[in-house]
């Protein structure tokens, strides 16, 4: 089997569908790529920002239940963020775009970290890196300056030695230093680093719901068996459309997902250009949609942060 190729999606909750997209798309500069619904729960919103085409590696998503009480990171959770940026002048240029928007920032060497507006922790980094930057174009954000994709996250547990042996033995991660691992493939490498914490965990508005690593269509079913050799209980193989997955606690109780990286993509069920401005729904959701879609929350028009198509897209 091919080594898993890094992050595939990070999903979070949040309370408050229009802040977050106003954040993401205009503050942050990702492309809303699509706006559907949780498949668990038609009821409420799946959003998924990223970068110009939904690429795996720098999809951040997030389920809205709306008013949700905010939530505090603890063990069993992933903690933080990390996205890489180009340079310096990227950091640079951050820290002043968000303290002009009232935001709290912490720089360090070649580092920025911040929250969003219901705290979940974010941090961008210059890393060396072979991987392809993953970048979307924004009418408020320089491509030079844009976010790259997922560098890796922070995770927090009472005892990471599980969680590290899972790693290692199951999922084919290796150790790049004290408790950080990577999963490297053909493509993109991601990481996750554990820190110890009795702290518990609050999930709600602004925490991570889970965290999937990209493998391969053909090779789902075989990692799955890897999964249930190494003692954990995954989910059947779901179809969700847009890609495949299966899902399972990792044994410090973090919800990991393998998802499919030659999935259908989310340009299957409608055009590239216009992909996030308007509600898709999967053909086994579409029956449902006048019942769905006046109850979800209305957004921000994203188009008025979008530039206009380049000449070789026209």
């Amino acid at each position: 089997m091919r080594p898993i190729d890094g992050i595939h999606h990070i999903t979070l909750i949040t309370g408050d569908a229009p802040a977050n997209v106003d954040f993401y798309v205009r503050v942050l500069g990702l492309r809303l790529v699509k706006k559907t619904v949780n498949q668990d729960d038609p009821t409420v919103y799946h959003l998924y920002y990223s970068d110009e085409h939904g690429s795996p590696g720098a999809d951040i998503t997030f389920f809205e239940y709306p008013g949700a009480r905010r939530g505090a990171a603890g063990a069993g959770m992933i903690a933080s963020i990390t996205h890489r940026v180009a340079s310096e002048d990227a950091i640079e240029f951050w820290e002043q775009r968000l303290r002009d928007e009232g935001i709290a920032v912490t720089r360090e060497a070649g580092r920025l970290t911040f929250a969003d507006p219901e705290g979940m922790s974010h941090e961008l980094g210059v890393f060396e890196r072979s991987d392809d930057p993953l970048i979307a174009r924004s009418t408020e954000v320089p491509e030079q300056f844009a976010l790259q994709g997922f560098e890796g996250v922070r995770a927090m547990g009472a005892d990471p030695a599980g969680s590290e042996r899972l790693l290692r033995e199951a999922l084919g991660f290796s150790e790049v230093s004290a408790h950080e691992w990577e999963a490297r493939g053909e493509h993109r490498g991601g990481r996750i680093r554990f820190e110890r914490s009795e702290r518990r965990g609050v999930p709600g508005a602004g925490t991570v719901h889970h965290i999937a690593w990209a493998v391969y269509r053909a090779e789902m079913v075989q990692w799955r068996e890897r999964v249930i050799a190494a003692g954990r209980h995954p989910t059947p193989v779901i179809d969700r459309f847009y890609f495949e997955s299966v899902y399972f606690r990792e044994p410090g109780g973090i919800l990991y997902e393998l998802a499919t990286y030659d999935g259908a993509g989310f340009a299957v069920d409608e055009p590239a250009e216009t992909m996030g401005e308007t509600l898709a729904l999967p053909p086994a959701f579409e029956s449902i949609r006048a019942r769905v879609e006046p109850i979800l929350t209305p957004v921000p028009d994203v188009r008025r942060w979008r530039p206009a198509p380049a000449p070789a897209e026209r």
